[in-house]
């Protein structure tokens, strides 16, 4: 994982530290010696996550925190506040601030690097959610340009899940002023629970009697329904290394025993506003697009959409030299499809197909028809391996099994798809997809059914 990391601290000691262990990480690292300098590089640069020292002169963190948050250039940042203090009220007003997260001095090595991939994580997919609201802006549609603060964050549906409902219960009581809470006893119906859509938010305990919360938080993070519902774990000190763990499986939060109610509210408030922000964006595009970017049989963004799509996520990964991978796939013999059993059939098929394909790629790639039986599968921050992994799982996912048509056998479909990278100086949009195409045209040449990289 790259990202680039703003370090924020006033002593020149703190911040050597502080770079070293995110170089030796191969994270990009940016300084700044004050709250006014830290502003402005966010304003200028692009910036996937801020260490914010508290005690600074003229501008505290706190301020510097704020006003980042509330600039709708700077507020997507997340934002990690590290301090000497270690009071209830220095957290809660650091959360009432924006601040995403708190490390404490001296900074544990293990917690800094598992709290910066987690939010750089998250973050990656709200820019990408983010961009493909430009994109649709840049084409006439929506301005989506809303930052979270603008959400409002009373009446959450919250699940609280612990084996002992007297615990369970003492949470209740802190939050049920402000918002709904549920009480689940039993772990092993936590998915069930939460697969209506109807949860914002789950407090999950980790002293599960008889359960492991981690697998819990896994099974949570592996269901459609519920994989983008944020969990926040409640944890004793004794606790630390499995909360490590779990921040690397995609938990947003933790909140340490005995339970601060004014930290835990605050908390709360953080993880409604980020996850109704991100159901508003999604909402945004899904709602505004029109016909002029979505390809009407299959649901996907069409060719126009793409180009314009390309052009910015190849932009954003010179600019910071980052991987970037394209996939194009052509369904294998297609035309005798349509020959044999219809157009009709033959647009079952295209529909089936994209529903495969948007099941088989990851929430921050971007699948497009690219026209006909062609389709095209932009992934930014992606090197070749992780390329072909996601081009292998499509391949399998339409060869494994036979698409239905009406009363008809199910059809054998297979796909031949193209790989090519972001790896050559002065790389174009047309460049790229190039070496893509003759990467699938050796596909199509050497028996089809399989993933070519255009440099094999």
């Amino acid at each position: 994982m790259t990202a680039r990391v703003l370090i924020v601290d006033d002593i020149p000691t703190n911040v050597k530290l502080l770079e070293a262990r995110l170089l030796a990480e191969y994270f990009d690292v940016v300084t700044a010696a004050s709250g006014a300098q830290a502003i402005e590089i966010c304003r200028s640069q692009d910036i996937d996550i801020v260490l914010l020292d508290v005690m600074m002169p003229e501008m505290d963190g706190f301020t510097c925190c704020q006003i980042l948050k509330r600039d709708a250039v700077t507020a997507h940042i997340p934002i990690v506040m590290i301090t000497a203090l270690d009071q209830p009220s220095d957290r809660v007003r650091g959360l009432e601030a924006g601040a995403d997260d708190f490390l404490t001095k001296p900074v544990d090595d293990v917690q800094l690097l598992a709290r910066v991939k987690s939010l750089v994580r998250l973050k990656g997919l709200s820019d990408e959610l983010r961009a493909r609201a430009r994109t649709s802006h840049e084409l006439a549609l929506e301005d989506t340009a809303r930052t979270e603060f603008g959400i409002a964050v009373d009446g959450g549906r919250i699940l609280v899940i612990d084996t002992e409902r007297a615990r369970a219960e003492r949470i209740e009581a802190y939050l049920r002023n402000s918002h709904t809470v549920s009480i689940l006893t039993d772990p092993s119906e936590a998915v069930f629970q939460m697969s209506g859509g109807e949860f914002e938010l789950a407090i999950v305990s980790m002293a599960l009697e008889g359960f492991d919360p981690l697998r819990i938080c896994s099974q949570i993070r592996t269901v459609d329904q519920t994989r983008s519902v944020p969990i926040i774990l409640v944890a004793e000190d004794k606790d630390r290394p499995q909360v490590v763990k779990a921040l690397d499986l995609g938990v947003n939060d933790f909140i340490m025993r005995p339970i601060e109610r004014h930290e835990l509210s605050a908390r709360v408030k953080t993880q409604i506003r980020r996850q109704r922000y991100t159901v508003e964006l999604r909402e945004s595009l899904n709602s505004t697009m029109a016909m002029a970017v979505i390809d009407e049989l299959t649901g996907l963004y069409n060719r126009r959409y793409f180009e314009r799509h390309l052009a910015m996520v190849l932009n954003k990964a010179q600019e910071q030299d980052r991987d970037m991978a394209l996939m194009l796939l052509d369904i294998d013999y297609f035309k005798p499809v349509n020959d044999t059993y219809g157009h009709d059939a033959g647009d079952v098929v295209l529909k089936e197909f994209a529903t495969r394909l948007q099941r088989n790629i990851r929430g921050v790639d971007l699948a497009c028809r690219f026209g006909g039986e062609e389709f095209v599968v932009v992934m930014p921050d992606t090197d070749m391996k992780a390329a072909q992994g996601v081009a292998e799982r499509v391949r399998s996912a339409m060869a494994d099994e036979g698409f239905t048509i009406g009363a008809e056998k199910p059809i054998a479909i297979t796909v031949s798809a193209g790989l090519a990278l972001n790896d050559q100086d002065n790389d174009t949009s047309e460049s790229i997809i190039k070496r893509a195409d003759i990467a699938l045209y050796r596909a199509k040449r050497n028996g089809r059914n399989r993933v070519v990289h255009n440099a094999a």
